[in-house]
């Protein structure tokens, strides 16, 4: 059971950083292209639902792995409290991206991306 969890908050968190990495390279040149506002409207929703999905696979299996092998909650407070600001980050932009300006958009997705590697860098112990 533990391979299992392990697995699908693997799949979960690479869905969610590299769907992440993927929209932030793809927004701009698509935007440079001439992909109107309405279509990357439609593409950052299909993302969003996906990536919200992604992120409960991830925080659900994180959660039963911990109460399962008896880790500490101590270990991994710094990791918990990234995924917190990452979660907290993501719906502000979620909630607030129709009415910000593409750079003030970008900024939110900057911090979305760093908080998410700094999630990675911690689990991997970098």
């Amino acid at each position: 059971m533990t391979r299992t969890l392990v697995f699908f908050h693997l799949v979960g968190a690479a869905v969610w950083l590299g769907g992440t990495i993927t929209v932030g390279a793809l927004v701009p040149a698509l935007r440079k292209a001439g992909v109107e506002r309405p279509q990357l409207q439609a593409m950052a929703r299909q993302f969003g639902r996906v990536s919200w999905v992604a992120m409960t696979v991830a925080v659900a299996s994180g959660v039963w792995l911990v109460s399962r092998t008896g880790r500490s909650w101590g270990d991994l407070s710094l990791k918990a409290g990234l995924v917190i600001l990452v979660i907290a980050i993501a719906g502000v932009h979620q909630v607030t991206a129709r009415r910000l300006s593409a750079a003030q958009r970008g900024i939110i997705q900057g911090l979305i991306l760093l908080v998410s590697l700094g999630i990675f860098a911690v689990a991997t112990g970098v």
